[in-house]
């Protein structure tokens, strides 16, 4: 099939969400996808992501089972997603628990950010990937009716459909809707993976990832594949006040394993001689904006995927499953408007795109807004927490009396598709 019979689609941005559409995608023939990403090479940086049974069942259906194995990917062994403890004594006080029958391989797994990039790369066809190329502008390509996508590089690519998978500060976004800056929520965390051998002489150490709470923060341990073990601190501040810490701090810079130490002084010698055996830690302030109104952008001929169409902030470890699912939406609605059976018309008309972005959209934008009102939610009262005096009772009720997000978690991304298919026909049946 010739260049002119296919759909050209820019993916920008090879996180997760992008490199997981252009999976989806590269196999059908009426399709020419490519990922634009502007990092100069795919450095192994980053701490750690949780994938659910939804991301990891959509991982699966996409044919690489592979980012499934143990080798990469570590579950705790209850079978448990996450358990909670307290701050002073250990003990567990509730965890949570999937829903009906979830499989091994489909139970919440964590990873090193790095391997699941690198798991998913190995599944990228050569000459799709596009680094050095950072988004500048987009236009209307009077020739095609297409897009012209222009790079920082001063380099321009013709397509028929832009993907903006560029993360919470993406600038495509903020290129179509300029009031959509994600702002800082006053959560900020500090993250760190390192071998397991610095932490393996801790008596009591957990083998399962736990999350232990006290009255005005947490703390996140866990083992990870390939004997490497995280540690996520965390401080809340009114993020509308002047002199709030970390108020002006960069994503992924060097932080203080002292300031670390000061902030869990008073927790159990569990969490302080863990927090002491820490070789380093970076700083990651969490941001967020509210909902869109729409993830149709650009005359119909634009959305968003990942972070980009939900900035919710990094919440309830639910953004890799979030972007995932998105992927395979949108490349499900693209391919039910342009099957591989039915040849590719030249120009591609507006329409057509429209509808396949709206698809999408209907699949999934009601779902996301739930999260990021959720969020939005937890936010608030997080800030509301902020020089409370937190009884043990009171701490001990708030982690037993936890919102259950077995609907972000286990979500039917494939339902949904076929349930917003079904309303598109009854509609188009309904005009006749």
């Amino acid at each position: 099939m010739t260049d002119q019979a296919q759909l050209r689609i820019a993916v920008v941005g090879a996180g997760i969400a992008g490199l997981t559409a252009a999976i989806a995608l590269q196999k059908h023939a009426n399709i020419d996808v490519h990922v634009y990403e502007r990092a100069t090479e795919l450095r192994e940086i980053g701490a750690t992501i949780a994938l659910g049974p939804n991301g990891l069942k959509t991982l699966e259906r996409l044919g690489v089972s592979d980012v499934l194995d143990d080798s990469i990917a570590f579950r705790n062994k209850s079978g448990r997603p996450m358990i909670y403890q307290h701050y002073q004594t250990n003990e567990t006080v509730s965890a949570d628990h999937h829903v009906g029958k979830v499989e091994h391989r489909h139970r919440t797994a964590r990873f090193y950010r790095p391997h699941l990039q690198r798991a998913l790369l190995n599944h990228i066809e050569p000459g799709r990937l596009h680094l050095s190329k950072a988004f500048h502008s987009v236009s209307r390509d009077s020739s095609s009716q297409g897009l012209i996508v222009t790079f920082t590089d001063g380099t321009s690519i013709a397509t028929d459909i832009l993907l903006g998978a560029d993360g919470i500060h993406s600038p495509i976004r903020q290129a179509f809707v300029p009031t959509s800056a994600a702002k800082w929520t006053g959560y900020l965390t500090f993250r760190s993976v390192f071998p397991r051998s610095h932490v393996q002489h801790i008596s009591d150490l957990p083998d399962e990832a736990v999350h232990i709470w006290g009255p005005d923060r947490s703390l996140f341990l866990s083992p990870l594949a390939q004997d490497l073990f995280t540690i996520v601190g965390s401080q809340q501040s009114d993020p509308e006040a002047p002199d709030a810490p970390y108020k002006d701090s960069v994503w992924n810079s060097d932080g203080s394993v002292d300031t670390l130490r000061d902030l869990y002084k008073d927790w159990s010698p569990l969490a302080r001689a863990v927090i002491d055996a820490t070789p380093y830690t970076q700083i990651y302030p969490n941001t967020a904006a509210k909902e869109l109104d729409s993830w149709v952008l650009g005359g119909g001929r634009v959305s968003l995927v990942g972070d980009a169409a939900h900035a919710h902030g990094r919440a309830f470890a639910a953004g890799g499953s979030l972007a995932i699912d998105d992927a395979w939406a949108f490349a499900q609605a693209v391919l039910h408007v342009f099957p591989e059976t039915q040849r590719i018309c030249k120009p591609v008309s507006d329409d057509d795109v429209a509808r396949a972005l709206s698809l999408y959209e209907r699949t999934r934008k009601e779902h996301t807004d739930r999260v990021q009102r959720t969020v939005q939610q937890r936010n608030g009262a997080l800030v509301g927490l902020i020089d409370q005096k937190e009884t043990d009772a009171e701490l001990r009720t708030r982690m037993q009396s936890r919102r259950d997000l077995v609907w972000i978690h286990e979500h039917d991304v494939e339902r949904a598709f076929l349930q917003a298919v079904a309303a598109e026909t009854q509609r188009e049946t309904s005009r006749l």
